[in-house]
Parts: C-alpha cells; sequence; structure tokens
C-alpha cells in the first residue's frame, strides 16, 4: 500500500504506449491520475513556482498537479521528461527536478510561492521518455528505468485485432458487424504499410479504412476488408523490407541490423580491384563501423593462410547498400570478417544464413544488443539459419516461440565457429610473430 521512493522511468520509441501505461497503472492502484507535460520547459519557476512579490505569481505545476489531484497519493505522470531544457537564463527546471524525485528530499519539497515544506514522499512519479541521452546523470539516478522496447509484428497484429480496430469502430460510429478487416488484411497492414516502433501509423491507418468504407456501409450495411483490397484503398505499398536472395555471390554476406522501428536484414558486398593495398568504406558509416572494418580485414590477414601479395596489389571496397541511411555500431563485426574471407577464399554463404555479433582482434565474438528485433526481422525476411555471439543466448527468453521455431540459431563463441559454419573451413593455430632478433629473458 506504501511507494516511498517510488519513481519509475519509462523509457521507449513514441508510439509505445509508455504514457498509456501510466494511466493504467493509476487505474490498477484506484489512485487520482494526473498528468504533468515537461516537453520545452525552460523557465526553474515552472517546478518550483514564482516568488510572490512579482505580478502574476503562482504556484509551480507540481503544486497544481497536486490540487487538481486532490488527494495526497496520486499517481503523477512527468511526460517527455527528457526534453526538459537545461540550463539558460531562467534557471535549470532538470536541476529544480531533482529534488521532486528524491525520495529523501521530497517529504519537503519546497515551493518558491507556498514558501513551506511540502510532503511530495506519497506520490507516485512515473516518468517517460524516448532517450536517456539527454536526461542529466543525477535526475536519472534517482528513477529506476524500465525500457519499452518496439513491437513485432505479431504484437502489433493482437494490439490491432484486440484494441485498435474497436477503438476505431467506436469513434467513428460503426457497429463492430458493420466492418470486419480480415486477419491476413491486418498482416498486409502491419507488413506493408507501416514502419514504426508502436501503434500510431497502425491507428491511422486503420481510421483510414474505416473512413473510406463508411459509404459502402451506409449502401450495403456490412463490407469486409481482405488484404487485397488495401491496394485500393490506402494506395501502394509503402514500406518495404528486405528479402533475401536465391544465392549470394563469393564476397556477400547477410548481417541482421537493429532499428528504432524493428530489426532488418543487411547485405555487406565486398569487392577487390587492382590498387595499392587499400580499404574503401562506402554506405555512411559511422566511426564504430568503420573501425569494426578495420579489426574485420586486420583479423583476416593474421589468421588466413595467404599470401601477403594477395593484398599488396589490390584495394579492398566493403559496401553497405541503402546508402541514404546512416549505419553504426559494433555488431556487423563477424558479419564483415566473414564476407572478406569468403571473398579471398572464392567460396559462397548460403543466402539464408545470416549472422550478428561483434568481433575482436583476437577472434572472439562479443554480445550484441537489439537480439530480439534482429532475430524477428530475419525470420521475415527469409532467413532460416542465424549465428549470434555465445554471451546472447539468455537474451533468447525474451524472442517469442513462434519466431524460434522458424530459425536455426547457432551461438559461437569464435571466429573459428563462425567459419566452420558459414564456409565450412579451419582456421590453422595461432602462430605469433616471433622477431629472432628479440632475446628474451624468462624469470
Amino acid at each position: 500500500k506504501t511507494n516511498k521512493g517510488s519513481a519509475l522511468l519509462l523509457v521507449g520509441p513514441p508510439g509505445t504506449g509508455k504514457t498509456s501505461l501510466g494511466k493504467s497503472i493509476a487505474e490498477a492502484l484506484d489512485r487520482p491520475y494526473v498528468r504533468m507535460s515537461l516537453g520545452g520547459v525552460r523557465d526553474e519557476s515552472e517546478i518550483r513556482g514564482h516568488r510572490r512579490t512579482y505580478v502574476g505569481s503562482m504556484a509551480g505545476r507540481v503544486l497544481q498537479s497536486m490540487k487538481k489531484a486532490g488527494q495526497t497519493n496520486p499517481v503523477m505522470i512527468l511526460d517527455e521528461v527528457d526534453k526538459l531544457m537545461q540550463g539558460g537564463f531562467s534557471g535549470d527546471p532538470a536541476a529544480a527536478m531533482l529534488e521532486v524525485l528524491d525520495p529523501e528530499q521530497n517529504d519537503t519539497f519546497s515551493d518558491h510561492y507556498l514558501d513551506q515544506p511540502y510532503d511530495l514522499s506519497d506520490v507516485f512519479f512515473i516518468a517517460t521518455a524516448n532517450s536517456l541521452d539527454t536526461i542529466p546523470g543525477p535526475l536519472l539516478d534517482r528513477m529506476e528505468v524500465i525500457e519499452v522496447p518496439s513491437y513485432t509484428g505479431e504484437e502489433k497484429f493482437h494490439i490491432a485485432h484486440d484494441h485498435l480496430i474497436p477503438e476505431v469502430l467506436r469513434d467513428h460510429g460503426i457497429e463492430k458487424d458493420q466492418l470486419v478487416i480480415t486477419d491476413g488484411a491486418i498482416e498486409t497492414l502491419v507488413d506493408n504499410y507501416t514502419m514504426e516502433a508502436g501503434c500510431r501509423g497502425l491507428k491511422k491507418r486503420i481510421a483510414t479504412i474505416a473512413r473510406h468504407e463508411s459509404e459502402k456501409i451506409l449502401k450495403d450495411g456490412r463490407v469486409t476488408v481482405e488484404a487485397a483490397n488495401l491496394e485500393e484503398i490506402l494506395g501502394p505499398v509503402t514500406a518495404r523490407h528486405e528479402k533475401v536472395k536465391d544465392s549470394n555471390p563469393a564476397g556477400v554476406v547477410t548481417g541482421l541490423a537493429w532499428t528504432a522501428v524493428g530489426g532488418e536484414v543487411l547485405f555487406i558486398e565486398t569487392t577487390d580491384m587492382p590498387g595499392t593495398n587499400q580499404m574503401i568504406l562506402t554506405g555512411q558509416l559511422g566511426d564504430v563501423m568503420k573501425e569494426s572494418a578495420r579489426i574485420a580485414l586486420s583479423l583476416l590477414k593474421s589468421r588466413l593462410p595467404m599470401d601477403a601479395a594477395l593484398f599488396k596489389d589490390r584495394d579492398l571496397h566493403i559496401h553497405f547498400p541503402a546508402g541514404a541511411t546512416p549505419k553504426d555500431g559494433p555488431s556487423a563485426g563477424i558479419t564483415i570478417f566473414t564476407a572478406l574471407a569468403s571473398l579471398v577464399t572464392g567460396r559462397p554463404v548460403s543466402s539464408h544464413l545470416a549472422m550478428t555479433g561483434e568481433v575482436s582482434l583476437s577472434g572472439n565474438v562479443l554480445p550484441i544488443g537489439g537480439l530480439r528485433e534482429k532475430l524477428y526481422g530475419a525470420q521475415r525476411a527469409g532467413i532460416t539459419k542465424v549465428l549470434i555471439p555465445w554471451d546472447n543466448r539468455q537474451d533468447l527468453a525474451e524472442v517469442p516461440a513462434s519466431v524460434k521455431e522458424k530459425l536455426e540459431i547457432v551461438p559461437v563463441r569464435t571466429v573459428e565457429d563462425v567459419l566452420r559454419e558459414t564456409l565450412g573451413i579451419a582456421l590453422p593455430p595461432v602462430t605469433p610473430f616471433v622477431n629472432p632478433n628479440v632475446s628474451v629473458t624468462i624469470l
């Protein structure tokens, strides 16, 4: 019944239901629900109130919300806390929130207008944010962070079927039996007409269908929308997802990428040409991904038994398609290494095999993030086998069983395991270079 020190922070992409979740918590606890929007607040007085000496002075938003709630223990939603303006001429509202959210201090919260200590310790604070990057460290430290991930296609299907469609029909004054949207139409709607982490765009598409079919409902009384009818209602497909090809040439390997709107497959292409031992990287890459490519090339040169002259008079070009999309992160390390190994050995890698994992210079495969979304994207693209880092095995518990049943998931520890699974070759043992001119004394 008590919640001393309760301050939650729900972090996730737009449209994933963070504010709605806070409202549901208030209903479940049977407490008053008050919402305080912090987006764009740049004046400390908005939080702490004004001194009573000023004309037009008033209490801060916190006390105004308490007055609106009418009780001392409401559930208070602090919306968009990551968009608080920091510093500036009018004080720092982010710093003013420190006392509000600190359970050791907020029982004597001081508002400038009230000029008396006020007890906020019974308030259940729930903050929402899209990103942790802009939240000051001291403020973040006072809240318990709960991540709200993006929805998979299967989750969106059930949300649309059970919640969004009944809500849209109610808003448009349409009875449940007057407009029937088939399961196939919902799946097509999710896959081909939305590219988002949440469900706002999906609800807009359903509302468009309801408005489009309103005239037919008045004429015929009942309308059924099939997947084949969506192009006539919504126009051509707007969301295109990469699909695997029948086969990949040597030097082309399928990787997995995490995006804010879900997982996608990523084709990494390599080729060589006459040159002066340069490595060319294209595809709008960030610094971390460029470093992954350099590590992969160094590892390849040190581990594969090849003549050094093979690289001396050749240039290597590594390209990441969808050049207009910025890409960064270390998780393409084993994919770049495999693509280079495929190129120099002339052995193609199966187009239905994908992989993700960071590679170290010693040849170890390191864990990555976003495994759930990546595996869903692989299954949607037609992948049948996926290599993942060994340390990510525990993350498979979060992956839906329907996705795991369609994929052969192989955890790998080292690049030796990777090449054994992808190219069917075994790397020789590591032979470190020994300089005969260096004398070493063994203690």
